[in-house]
């Protein structure tokens, strides 16, 4: 079993275009006004409509601290403040913005997590 969120975004090929080339998401279907996009077993789905979806929030989570460092330095401008420990979920994370407003979380789990996505 899988799944995928779906997103409807006002600017299409901007949403795509951050999310491949500055979260470094991948392709991985493509439809007329649509772009579903993944980040390891997460997929998302944006689909070009005049009235864009600004209420959600997405979590990209990554192995170390580091690899969160490395996407706040690329989000510096975007960012609401820099990485943190969050000492009650056990998480090191930073929220940001993406181009249409929408909420963005990069976060890595400070305790172990299942790594099996068929379970």
């Amino acid at each position: 079993m899988s799944g995928l969120v779906f997103l409807r975004c006002k600017d299409l090929k901007v949403c795509r275009e951050f999310y491949i080339n500055t979260i470094g998401m991948k392709p991985w279907l493509e439809q007329p006004g649509i772009s579903i996009l993944r980040h390891g077993n997460l997929l998302v789905g944006f689909q070009e409509s005049p009235e864009p979806q600004d209420s959600c929030l997405l979590t990209f989570f990554y192995d170390t601290n580091e690899e969160v460092d490395v996407m706040y330095d690329k989000l510096k401008n975007k960012a609401l403040a820099p990485p943190r420990i969050n000492e009650k979920f056990k998480i090191y994370n930073f929220f940001a913005k993406d181009p249409e407003g929408r909420d963005i979380e990069f976060q890595n789990f400070l305790h172990p997590v299942a790594k099996n996505w068929d379970d």
